[in-house]
């Protein structure tokens, strides 16, 4: 399948605002395909996994990485996404299998799926430690859960926009957003002239079945304000798991627990969270991890 997937991220109001804008309707798809997801929790990992994308393209070293979790009461048990600032992401839901009745609006009820608890976002930036900014959700609905941490956690007044629509035979239609931000020293008429083109805007999820582009959606929250279109780059569910990766992760885990599982005599097989590969580790690799474990 060819990949049409790509964000754009964008300059208005003599540079007072920036704005990103995604279209992922092919790498929602995949990690629907690769997860075996129900339509609410494929709406829940592409909004997140949208907005994550958007949130790595404001990272500026080619090693830092962005994770975002979401911890949740609700039937999906959570979700967690990372992302890097080339356009690669992976994530997954801990129950993939949820469905319920829709929401008053008529659309899925991720909020529901979601349910009360936290979202955390960790930069790694290379340094010693990570930024960790948590917020409490405040609707499970993502977007909205975004645009709180933003304004929150990060003090930049945002709006984000997020939606994914789902075919009847749960593969999807559309899926992208959205992410608008004022920059120090807005003035009130930039300010004043961004709130009225978002409240007059349709949702998210009308606006991708309408077929808009990113620079059309994006063109419309900020309409009048001179918008200039400063990169556009593809996007893509990518994992990136390879054996070694693997095997390091379970030399972790420690001597004593490797000991345990090689002394059971039987082959061990690891799945990938993200992509769900399998690899096969016999117990004399397991004897030859514990002599580098600690």
């Amino acid at each position: 399948m060819s990949n049409n997937d790509y964000m754009i991220r964008a300059t208005a109001g003599n540079a007072m605002v920036r704005g990103f804008a995604i279209t992922s309707r092919n790498l929602v798809d995949e990690a629907r395909k690769i997860h075996d997801l129900s339509p609410i929790c494929s709406a829940a990992l592409g909004r997140l996994m949208s907005g994550a994308l958007m949130m790595g393209d404001m990272l500026k070293g080619d090693k830092d990485a962005l994770t975002i979790t979401v911890d949740g009461d609700g039937p999906i048990g959570g979700l967690l996404v990372t992302v890097n600032n080339k356009g690669q992401v992976k994530g997954y839901v801990k129950n993939n299998a949820v469905a319920l009745p829709n929401n008053e609006a008529g659309h899925l009820n991720v909020g529901g799926a979601v349910g009360n608890g936290t979202l955390t976002v960790t930069r790694d930036l290379g340094l010693k430690d990570p930024y960790v900014g948590t917020i409490q959700l405040l609707s499970g609905e993502i977007a909205d859960d975004l645009t709180c941490y933003f304004v929150e956690s990060e003090q930049i007044p945002s709006s984000v926009g997020l939606g994914v629509l789902v075919n009847k035979d749960f593969s999807i239609m559309e899926a992208g957003g959205f992410i608008v931000q004022l920059m120090p020293g807005a003035t009130e008429e930039v300010i004043s002239r961004l709130e009225s083109n978002i409240q007059g805007m349709k949702t998210v999820t009308d606006i991708l079945r309408d077929g808009k582009t990113p620079e059309e959606l994006l063109g419309m929250a900020l309409d009048g304000l001179d918008m200039e279109i400063t990169d556009k780059m593809p996007v893509e569910y990518h994992c990136g798991c390879d054996r070694d990766r693997v095997e390091r992760a379970l030399v972790l885990i420690g001597k004593e627990e490797l000991k345990s599982m090689a002394d059971e005599e039987n082959d061990i097989e690891i799945k990938c969270h993200f992509c769900q590969k399998a690899y096969t580790f016999s117990p004399k690799e397991l004897k030859e991890m514990q002599l580098r474990a600690k």
